[in-house]
């Protein structure tokens, strides 16, 4: 079989003198951008507002705007044209998930969740999975999901117990994945297990497409979280499901490989999008609360504040969009991705922080969305690695360089607009 995007780049790791410069979006892409932004902000608006109060009630899991937000062709911002998709590349998803999260961390979460899902078949699929699965997702027919954690190994991806057994022309997969982003939504779940018992523990893994309606396959019950309701956030059971040879995804032993395609390429900047967006709603309420109460506002304390909000926001989008800019532009930014993420999730979290303080008692009620933006912000710190994990990486290309691949690198793609989609720029 002949699998796809997973050469090396022949860019020099170095980059460009001054890489923004190198990569920022000429005016037509800029313009593609903001009539999307745009679109996705009056959806936001419009569709996912109205909900919030039920999905926070309830918290049970939100189908119906998934599909929605599916079916507008933005969970294959990233996918090429030729398959079907936007082919904007990732600050395009990136801004897509702010506008999103700005309005609704939750639905801002569920759509990189799918996007995430992307990542493995658009890297190391073969031409024949392209044809049969990219062209349905960037339609909203398909929802994809990557589930590769377990709860007894956590980060610690080459402890999985879960197992593949080759039948024949046939793999046999049991294990139980969870914390998987659209777990009780998702047509097609990306898994990888353990296969084997290589010398090198990293090439004991493979990964399987594995649709949802196989046999064997179910759903735990979904569980409340602190935040994000009305996300999906569950576990996938595996009981001795078969799978044939050509669900494959990547070679035998590639399978941490995949895992890093989605968490580093996606993961850490889709996570980092959330973080704006519900960090750009908080400070948006905490400038009105503040405002309305002019005895509050004196207060050079609340001042403070609100200006440690805004001043951390304005770092936060520069490593963020910076990361993304790159990404697009093909160039080497492993630790560009680490900062935006680490930043991001670090200055929403304080942010929120800040936010209930200048609320006071009244934070504390949930007919301000303030509580809300708090418990959010909780939860994007595990996923695609902590805020430790964010630093040892860095810290470890500091000590030792070269220590780890450069995954951006291998898996660059210098972003070439479709027509179609500048055909829309004035």
């Amino acid at each position: 079989m002949t699998r796809t995007g997973s050469h090396p780049s022949c860019i020099s790791p170095d980059g460009p003198a001054d890489p923004l410069a190198a990569v920022s979006p000429g005016p037509r892409l800029a313009a593609v951008h903001r009539d999307l932004r745009r679109a996705v902000a009056e959806f936001a608006r419009d569709r996912v507002a109205p909900r919030i109060t039920r999905m926070e009630a309830t918290g049970e899991v939100e189908h119906g705007l998934v599909t929605e937000m599916a079916r507008r062709g933005w969970i294959g911002v990233t996918i090429p044209a030729a398959h079907g998709g936007m082919g904007l590349g990732h600050e395009a998803k990136t801004l897509v998930i702010e506008e999103l999260s700005r309005v609704s961390g939750a639905m801002g979460a569920a759509a990189q969740a799918s996007m995430l899902g992307v990542a493995k078949i658009l890297h190391f699929g073969t031409g024949e999975q392209h044809r049969q699965w990219l062209p349905a997702i960037a339609a909203g027919a398909c929802l994809p999901t990557i589930a590769v954690t377990e709860k007894a190994s956590g980060g610690e991806v080459l402890s999985m117990k879960a197992t593949g057994r080759r039948k024949g022309a046939q793999w046999v997969l049991t294990g139980r994945k969870t914390f998987i982003g659209n777990s009780h939504l998702g047509h097609l779940h990306g898994v990888v297990v353990r296969t084997g018992t290589a010398r090198d523990r990293s090439r004991r893994l493979t990964a399987f497409l594995v649709e949802h309606d196989r046999k064997g396959v179910t759903l735990a019950p979904h569980p409340p979280y602190l935040g994000l309701r009305g996300f999906s956030f569950g576990e996938v059971i595996l009981d001795h499901v078969t799978v044939p040879d050509s669900n494959r995804i990547g070679e035998v032993g590639e399978g941490l490989d995949v895992a890093y395609s989605s968490s580093v390429l996606y993961g850490r900047l889709n996570l980092a999008a959330v973080a704006l967006g519900i960090h750009d709603a908080t400070r948006a309420q905490a400038t009105s609360y503040a405002s309305g109460r002019p005895r509050i506002a004196a207060h050079s304390t609340v001042r403070n504040r609100l200006g440690e909000i805004d001043a951390l926001l304005r770092t936060s989008r520069l490593a963020v969009y910076h990361a993304a800019r790159r990404l697009d532009g093909g160039l080497p930014c492993d630790a560009d991705l680490l900062t935006a993420k680490y930043s991001a999730v670090e200055g929403v979290q304080r942010a929120t922080a800040l936010g209930m303080r200048i609320h006071g008692a009244a934070g504390l009620s949930a007919g301000l969305p303030m509580e809300r933006y708090h418990r959010d912000a909780q939860c994007l710190e595990p996923p695609a690695g902590t805020a430790d994990i964010q630093l040892h990486r860095l810290a470890e290309d500091l000590l030792s360089p070269g220590r780890h691949p450069q995954w951006s690198a291998r898996f660059a793609r210098p972003l070439t607009p479709p027509p179609a989609a500048l055909a829309h720029s004035p």
